[in-house]
């Protein structure tokens, strides 16, 4: 493959000077661990103490990684990338809340964005998280089949409705809809919900994408019994494929209650165990459909290259490629300016309450060193490139 990704002129095309000299401070502070421990902490601490920070995060990381504080305040941002081809995703960013107003206000603006979606073609796909909708318990309860109390049946009963309605309308408009992945322990529940909403949903085409976290080493066998129930129940499967988000936590857990950890046992098993799931994906794709959440240009040049081989087109309706709002722009703009379908995840919502999702991101970077010094190779070679 001919190496796209170096093309710096069309990857940072829509950053200014400024943008871009932030990103390089950013990038530079994430790249230092002990910083971003400290950081972190402090912000907690100030958000907590309510303290007036608010104005720093959203001129800083914010506004670097996320599209605004309501889906209004992305629009500037979606239309600009839309300019490029590059479409949008937009996250309601919101971590899951215990209480059942957040959670219904997570249902009424998910479906909010389903219409919203609808109207824009720059914006093919909505999105939630399962413990936007319910608590994490509740999933984790479910999935090792503890018995609920009445209260708990009430509850769970509320959190399937949700999922429901959410699936219904996306159908009914005809929106795709991508159903995040969480921690393995609450997993089990919500892969059995979105499941029952592939049934009923995914007969004629593919609406509904559960999320397969590849860093977990029993995600290609869940995979061959979905594709099983499929085939015997006839609907359609929608992957979105990640490598995960939540190592730290999955190998802390399965350390401390003394199980086999669910994660692949190094990085070379995760990249291998990505590209086979997501190679299985291409060569299933009369019954699949995969949205490639990626942020390695390795396995996007092997999905690329795989797609030549077997002569599908670029802009396949059924292939699409996702990196998150300010990382990777080399991959999104690039293959976007190639004509492959390319979608940003642009995460939203107050500065207060998106910032558990920025403090993950942050941590998350400093664990992938490369990634982080990707980033910054790849600004360096901007700024000289433009002489800043």
């Amino acid at each position: 493959m001919d190496p796209i990704f170096e093309n710096t002129a069309k990857a940072f095309a829509l950053k200014s000077d400024a943008e871009l000299e932030r990103a390089y401070f950013l990038f530079k502070l994430i790249a230092n661990q002990p910083l971003v421990r400290i950081g972190t902490a402090v912000t907690n601490f100030a958000i907590k103490s309510h303290l007036p920070v608010e104005g720093l995060i959203r001129a800083t990381v914010f506004d670097h990684f996320c599209g605004g504080v309501n889906e209004k305040d992305c629009i500037p941002v979606v239309e600009k990338m839309w300019e490029k081809g590059v479409s949008s995703v937009l996250d309601y960013s919101v971590e899951g809340k215990d209480d059942e107003d957040p959670l219904d206000n997570a249902l009424a603006m998910t479906l909010k964005m389903l219409d919203f979606v609808k109207e824009k073609d720059a914006m093919p796909f909505a999105v939630f998280k399962p413990t936007g909708y319910g608590r994490l318990y509740l999933y984790e309860k479910i999935g090792e089949e503890i018995r609920l109390s009445p209260s708990e049946e009430a509850e769970w009963k509320r959190v399937v409705n949700r999922f429901e309605k959410t699936c219904k309308k996306a159908h009914d408009l005809g929106v795709s809809l991508l159903i995040d992945a969480e921690e393995s322990w609450m997993q089990d529940a919500a892969d059995t919900l979105v499941e029952e909403m592939m049934l009923k949903y995914n007969k004629e085409k593919v609406i509904i994408f559960n999320t397969i976290q590849l860093y977990r080493w029993d995600r290609m066998e869940y995979l061959k019994k979905l594709q099983k129930r499929a085939a015997t129940e006839g609907f359609k499967i929608g992957i979105k494929a990640v490598r995960g988000a939540y190592m730290e936590k999955e190998n802390e857990r399965a350390a401390e209650i003394g199980y086999r950890s669910p994660i692949c046992e190094s990085k070379e098993e995760t990249d291998a165990n990505f590209n086979d799931v997501t190679t299985y994906i291409l060569d299933h794709l009369e019954t699949m459909s995969l949205f490639l959440g990626t942020h390695n240009e390795e396995s996007s040049y092997l999905i690329m290259r795989l797609m030549k081989e077997r002569g599908i087109s670029h802009n396949d309706p059924r292939i699409w490629f996702g990196q998150l709002f300010g990382m990777s722009d080399q991959i999104s703009f690039n293959m976007a300016d190639s004509s492959y379908n390319v979608a940003k995840y642009v995460p939203f919502g107050p500065v207060r309450d998106v910032m558990p999702y920025l403090i993950r991101r942050a941590e998350e970077n400093t664990s992938v060193a490369g990634q982080t010094n990707r980033e910054l190779e790849l600004i360096k070679k901007e700024r000289k490139r433009r002489k800043i």
